[in-house]
């Protein structure tokens, strides 16, 4: 009898869908300040694709899709990418995440869409990190 991690046929369709809901989730992080969406629900269904493989194929094969030591790393750039953000609006003149005070060029309206597209890309960094280490731990306090 073989073991669940080792089916071919689970194997193969999470190795084909992860892509698909991978493109869907940046879709969704890329696009959630012109419609709903954004970076938390991006990153959680970033989060689940790259879980998705980790189910299916063990962690050793996972292990090169997304390495267990990326995960806190991806969460503090993400962390870092939305408080840049504010800061960088703060240095600027104005207020933590008032957008169209970002020292870049371009009207007020391109710099809020810009500073939103930041802070989304951030929130969604920070929830894959943190969601994928969080099942790490979990998987590995459940093996000792």
């Amino acid at each position: 009898m073989r073991d669940y991690e080792s089916d071919d046929i689970v194997i193969l369709v999470s190795r084909t869908l992860s892509p698909f809901i991978m493109l869907f989730a940046l879709y969704v992080i890329f696009h959630g300040h012109y419609s709903p969406g954004g970076g938390f629900q991006g990153g959680t269904m970033l989060a689940a694709a790259v879980i998705l493989i980790r189910l299916a194929a063990g962690m050793d094969i996972a292990q090169l899709q997304f390495p267990r030591a990326l995960g806190m790393p991806l969460g503090a750039v993400g962390v870092l990418i939305y408080f840049g953000t504010g800061v960088a609006a703060m240095l600027g003149g104005g207020s933590f995440l008032d957008y169209a005070y970002l020292p870049l060029p371009g009207a007020a309206a391109a710099l809020r869409s810009l500073g939103i597209l930041f802070v989304e890309v951030g929130v969604g960094l920070a929830v894959v990190g943190i969601l994928v280490s969080i099942y790490d731990d979990l998987l590995e306090s459940g093996e000792r």
